[in-house]
């Protein structure tokens, strides 16, 4: 057996300078605290911990008088002001590379850049990055990265890149490809830190010629399980440890060439220990070889001779007699107690299963589930010769044929169901056929805001990512089957879609011109102008997000696959209600809602306004409509036009008023006639027109402040207009 250790396995600056850090500190202060673990490796917090250094996972967990250390992978600057209220000692052990991102992204968000972090939201490094961001978004693949700036609305932003230090190279490939392809304005910053470079190099290059690679880290290092999918991509046989107990030499024997490589905050011992257990196996390995060679021909011999003398019946008796723990046997239910069901193996043993193995449900009857008579399988886990009682487990048989399933799940990508079991830091946890299978936060399909306790108790359908029977770790994704669906869904609505059909959908998202609208796989937009008839200024005073719509279509484009969707019916337009309910010449309360100098707006109804021009205001003549009116105030007017083509409305309050004549005497009086150089007009709509006026009259106050002033366009989309010609006054001396 040869082994190959990679030379960057190990510490790396960063994690060197944390632990140091704690180890001095606690040797200068008593009362010394890290916020959150160190670094992610559950032996130096143990040891860090003998030494008096204690781990608190919040700071409402720091105790007074302490002296609080900053992990390696840094803090929030919002964390840091909290630290600096409670008036602790504080000492900072963040890892340089970190603290870089930290100076970058504040920097970016200075100048108003929308922030982009590729890596793992829930990881600690992560999430001190964004308490360092104005505005932020998390991708942890490519995937997500260009599902995001598929939108073009997106990509059209000003946007800055930044990774997480230990993330792989192949990400940060991709995600420039992606970038530089789709991006108009844009900064990438390399934050991959060279260590983490090198280490993934290594372990790329020794995979390639190992026939196994043992990868050491803890659980939770980002950079240790980074290695070990690297590993993946070149050899077929890697094995994540945590330490040298946890290698199975049953498994490492048949390897000639094993490579060893571990996380950036893997002790020095820890990989001493697995060298050292490598090179002791391969010292034992060729004697223990030869030994079981030796004996399995002893045995085939014996095997042969014995058939010859012995039956078939006292082979079988032969085979039961030497049950081991671990075997699969096969017996007839016997009895059924309380506490247990009795298994007939056929030996002079007693086989027993626990009732419990049976019964998940406090509720639940014994008598449906298994009946005396039954065959059943189980799996031995206990043989008491002395006692003549073999343990059995039908849960852990069941548990071993559910691994194969779930194997066989992940190789055909086939899809599994399960109910969800549990809620954790990280994600969920789904029981599939009595296997735990753990899906990751950003797996579970739901929205970052959700929260994921709204899963608990519930049957989710989805896809096996991963299975490590050596680690007990399956992980699995709901994302991936909610996508497959939403392809599935998608591409029967571009089938099936055209102009004018009506769809039931979600709304998904808002922004300021418009709705998206999920109407079964595919997203479409309601712009502003369609969410409403009467005038809006946020599409959140019509919509909410999660409403359930029913929208049609307006248009669509196959090829940019975007779908213009309307959501006004037309016997909600206002015009329309409005012709039902009124005629030319019915007199109607209304509302002064605005003043121009040729007339006054007034509201009808909601959404339809009808103009009262200046001369139909009032039976004299006036300069201004607010001499006479104010806005808000309520008149009677009278119908006088309706335009239907135009959507246009005339109103009339002079209509309503009486007609009044002239007194002869003011009209014979000279001195009036010349003194007064603003004559009262009296209109009477069923008389002939006026005479025209002399060439010596003033123009009338009226036209002078239309000809100085054109006439403003009405905001509102059905309202009146003014008349293209104002009627002529006049009046005699």
């Amino acid at each position: 057996m040869e082994i190959i250790v990679a030379e960057s396995a190990g510490f790396c600056y960063g994690v060197n300078r944390a632990v140091s850090i704690c180890k001095a500190a606690a040797e200068k202060y008593q009362n010394c605290v890290t916020l959150g673990p160190i670094i992610h490796n559950e032996f130096v917090v143990r040891d860090l911990e003998s030494n008096g250094i204690r781990v608190a996972s919040d700071i409402s967990e720091i105790p007074e008088n302490s002296t609080v250390i900053i992990s390696s992978h840094g803090a929030g600057r919002e964390t840091y002001e909290t630290l600096t209220a409670l008036n602790v000692e504080v000492i900072d052990a963040t890892c340089p590379d970190v603290k870089k991102i930290h100076e970058i992204v504040h920097s970016e968000s200075s100048e108003k850049r929308l922030i982009i972090i590729i890596g793992h939201r829930h990881h600690p490094e992560v999430e001190a990055i964004t308490g360092w961001c104005e505005n932020y978004l998390v991708f942890e693949t490519p995937e997500e990265l260009s599902e995001w700036l598929n939108i073009k609305e997106n990509a059209k932003l000003c946007l800055s890149f930044v990774f997480q230090t230990t993330n792989a190279e192949s990400v940060y490939a991709k995600c420039c490809k992606l970038i530089k392809k789709v991006c108009t304005n844009h900064k990438i910053f390399d934050t991959i830190c060279n260590a983490t470079l090198k280490r993934q190099h290594e372990a790329a290059e020794i995979s390639k010629i190992a026939d196994m690679v043992i990868v050491a880290g803890d659980s939770n290092s980002a950079n240790s399980l980074k290695l070990a999918d690297i590993s993946r991509q070149y050899c077929k046989k890697v094995l994540f440890i945590q330490s040298a107990d946890d290698i199975d030499t049953a498994i490492v024997r048949p390897a000639d060439v094993i490579g060893i490589t571990a996380g950036a905050s893997t002790p020095a011992f820890i990989i001493k220990e697995v060298t050292r257990k490598m090179k002791e196996e391969t010292i034992t390995e060729e004697t223990e070889v030869e030994q079981e060679v030796k004996q399995a021909l002893i045995d085939e011999d014996d095997s042969m001779d014995s058939m010859d003398t012995e039956s078939f019946e006292e082979m079988l008796e032969k085979s039961i007699k030497t049950l081991r723990t671990g075997e699969k046997v096969t017996g007839i239910v016997t009895s059924i107690t309380a506490t247990e069901v009795s298994v007939d193996l056929g030996t002079k043993q007693s086989g027993y299963i626990p009732i419990a193995e049976f019964i998940d449900d406090e509720n639940a009857n014994i008598d449906d589930i298994i009946k005396v008579g039954d065959t059943i399988e189980s799996f031995v886990m206990r043989v008491n010769d002395v006692e003549g009682m073999v343990m059995l487990s039908k849960k852990r048989l069941d548990a071993i044929k559910n691994w194969d399933i779930v194997e066989e799940a992940k190789e055909n990508k086939t899809i599994v169901e399960g109910l969800v079991v549990e809620e954790n830091k990280g994600g969920i946890v789904v029981n599939v056929k009595g296997v735990r299978v753990f899906v990751p936060a950003s797996q579970t399909g739901l929205p970052k805001s959700s929260p994921m306790t709204e899963l608990l108790k519930k049957t989710v359908k989805l896809r096996i990512t991963e299975v490590n029977q050596s680690r007990r770790r399956v992980v699995g994704s709901i994302r991936l089957v909610q996508n497959d669906e939403r392809r599935e869904k998608s591409d029967q609505v571009w089938n099936d879609i055209e102009v004018g059909k009506k769809y039931e959908g979600i709304v998904k998202s808002m922004t300021t011109y418009g709705v998206f609208v999920d109407i079964g796989g595919v997203d479409g937009m309601i712009h502003i102008s369609e969410l409403s008839w009467t005038r809006i200024k946020q599409p959140s005073e019509v919509m909410s997000v999660g409403d359930e719509v029913s929208v049609y279509v307006l248009s669509f484009d196959k090829e940019s696959r975007k779908i213009s969707l309307g959501y006004k019916k037309s016997e909600d337009n206002p015009w329309t209600r409005f012709t039902s309910h009124y005629a030319v010449g019915d007199v109607i309360n209304v509302k002064i809602v605005k003043m121009m100098p040729f007339g006054a707006f007034a509201e009808i109804c909601p959404g339809v306004d009808g103009l009262i021009h200046i001369s139909q205001i009032t039976d004299r003549r006036i300069g201004l409509p607010s001499e006479v009116l104010n806005d808000g105030q309520m008149v009677d007017v009278k119908i006088t036009e309706i335009e239907n083509e135009r959507k246009k409305v005339s109103l009339s309050i002079r209509a309503l008023i009486e007609p009044t004549s002239q007194p002869d005497g003011e009209a014979e009086s000279g001195e009036d006639a010349s003194d007064d150089k603003t004559p009262v007009i009296v209109y009477d709509t069923d008389s002939p027109p006026p005479p025209e006026e002399p060439d010596d009259v003033d123009e009338p106050a009226a036209e002078k402040a239309t000809a100085d002033e054109p006439a403003e366009e009405p905001e509102a989309a059905e309202t009146a207009e003014e008349p293209e010609e104002e009627p002529e006054e006049s009046a005699k001396d």
